[in-house]
């Protein structure tokens, strides 16, 4: 509920501090004298726009700070998933600049205006004389039957099944367009992977051919070269081969005489034994290289290929060839699997459709079922409060198998007459004002015994009521009250008087400016208050004796 609201600098508002209490809170006084205005400061910390022109000075920041008491409404899980501090006494409050800007915070943690908006509909619920087309609303009009009946759960395993078959079918939808394209392309990636494929491609050929090509292009120079060295180790009259075999000899003839040379001797014949290995590879390798003009024109080839894919394929690789290569054979084969994926969603989305059917059926027959106990409470309620012909009519049709969205397969209308022998119809053609007025807040009473509303606000919803039928009102907003803390703003002493408080809201002209200011009445004070409501400015006795009996009857 609404404990404590703050206001500075708006509209002809200075600086207010009003404390609510629980059960009925009325505010009253002259038209004009700043009710409304008070109703639109409360509205900027619920999440509306801020327009700097409503300021009372505009060299100042304009403040609107709402106290909330919110432990027992289950807002818990709010405050959770927005990363907010839980506060039994929670703070609402609005900053809003000279220039326009505005800044919202939640317990002192500054939020966006969105989540400040979310917040403020689970806290107040604000009802005007304006704001009854609310009732024409086919989603308000669908809530209260469900709140009614309980729906929440049976509607909660609906849209989760309706969630999951809007996956289906959007999953359905853009696989078969994806599909659809893709077999346009087909033919070309058919062509693709079979060019690709047939050439045979081999991780790391590229590197191979191109060392082997690089020999065979090089191949007489190469053999030039190793058939020298062979000369040198082997052929020629210094031959390496023959100084060595000479060399030892002399080192083992000193070898006789000097036992140090042993050593150099076996490191001479190791080194002999080596040189013979390298002599014999040289020739051997030399007798392999041949020139192989065919081998290098084969060669020549099969890079050329290599080098045309790559380029084709924005490829510098053999691996990134090979990538393509199975790039192009998954989209070939998701192709060919499409259609068999496609029936396979397609029968799960009739399984959900058929789920779907059977819930929202038991969902439009639980609306049925509470229909006529909701017309039957609204007709008493209009009763009570001086529309005795006067009834409700709720139509609820159940559409066809495909005409489902989120909360259902119905269309839900209300249809309302105000008269004897008076065809129903939709309220915006047989109510008057007074009329909706009082079929809203009888739809309100029930509601307010099935939902966790902490504070509703009545602003001047008495328009075109009068004498016993506001007396029946007020009783009926004294009966709301028991359940939920309520405000309403009024001009009838028959409802300001069920009030538990009583707020006087009045202008004050004896400083340099014309300001709004409210005052909390005494019991003295109401009487004298709901005096002039009776009969105006100089209530005579008998005026205030009628209030008397008001209040304390």
């Amino acid at each position: 509920m609404l404990n404590r609201l703050i206001i500075q600098n708006y509209a002809l508002i200075e600086d207010l501090d009003i404390s609510f209490s629980e059960g009925l809170n009325i505010l009253t006084g002259e038209t004009g004298a700043g009710k409304s205005i008070i109703m639109g400061a409360l509205s900027l910390i619920l999440g509306n726009r801020a327009e700097s022109r409503y300021f009372f000075n505009q060299q100042k920041k304009c403040i609107i700070e709402g106290h909330f008491k919110i432990d027992g409404y289950n807002l818990l899980s709010f405050f959770e998933q927005n990363e907010l501090d839980y506060e039994v006494e929670t703070v609402l409050r609005r900053e809003v600049s000279s220039e326009g800007k505005s800044r919202a915070f939640i317990n002192d943690t500054p939020v966006n205006l969105a989540i400040l908006k979310q917040l403020g509909e689970l806290l107040i619920d604000i009802h005007s004389q304006h704001a009854t087309f609310e009732i024409n609303d086919e989603r308000f009009q669908r809530l209260v039957v469900d709140t009614l009946a309980a729906n929440e759960p049976l509607l909660n395993a609906y849209q989760k099944l309706f969630k999951d078959y809007k996956e289906k079918r959007s999953r359905l939808d853009s696989l078969k367009s994806t599909t659809q394209k893709n077999k346009l392309e087909l033919d070309y990636l058919q062509f693709q992977y079979e060019e690709l494929e047939k050439v045979g491609l081999i991780e790391n050929e590229q590197e191979v051919l191109e060392q082997e090509l690089q020999g065979l292009t090089h191949a007489e120079e190469i053999k030039r070269n190793l058939l020298a060295a062979s000369f040198l180790l082997t052929e020629s009259e210094q031959a390496v081969l023959s100084q060595l075999k000479e060399s030892l000899s002399q080192v083992n003839q000193a070898g006789k005489y000097l036992s140090d040379c042993e050593g150099l001797a076996q490191r001479l014949r190791s080194s002999l034994i080596e040189l013979k290995d390298i002599s014999t590879e040289v020739e051997l390798l030399e007798q392999k290289t041949v020139v192989d003009e065919l081998r290098s024109s084969e060669i020549n080839t099969r890079l050329s290929t290599i080098y045309s894919l790559q380029k084709k394929h924005h490829a510098t690789t053999v691996s990134e060839l090979l990538a393509i290569l199975q790039s192009v054979k998954e989209k070939i084969d998701s192709i060919s699997f499409a259609d068999e994926e496609i029936q396979q969603l397609e029968k799960e989305a009739r399984l959900i459709h058929i789920k779907l059917l059977e819930v929202s059926e038991t969902l439009s027959a639980s609306r049925n079922e509470i229909i006529p106990v909701i017309e039957q409470k609204v007709k008493n309620t209009l009763a009570e409060v001086g529309m005795p012909n006067s009834f409700l009519k709720i139509h609820n049709e159940l559409l066809d198998e495909h005409s489902f969205d989120a909360y259902g397969r119905n269309k839900i209308g209300y249809y309302f007459s105000a008269n004897k022998g008076q065809e129903p119809a939709p309220m915006n053609k047989v109510a008057s004002g007074g009329e909706l007025s009082r079929l809203m807040l009888s739809i309100k009473s029930l509601i307010t015994t099935h939902v966790a509303l902490p504070t509703i606000i009545f602003d001047e919803i008495d328009t075109g009521i009068s004498g016993e039928v506001a007396l029946k009102v007020g009783g009926l907003m004294e009966r709301l009250s028991q359940n939920l803390q309520v405000i309403a703003i009024t001009h009838l002493p028959q409802i300001a008087s069920k009030g538990k408080t009583h707020y006087w809201v009045f202008k004050d002209d004896h400083e340099d400016k014309t300001r709004t200011r409210i005052r909390l009445l005494t019991p003295e004070e109401r009487i004298l208050e709901i005096g002039k409501m009776l009969s105006g400015e100089n209530p005579g006795e008998a005026a205030l004796q009628h209030a008397k009996e008001l209040l304390y009857s």
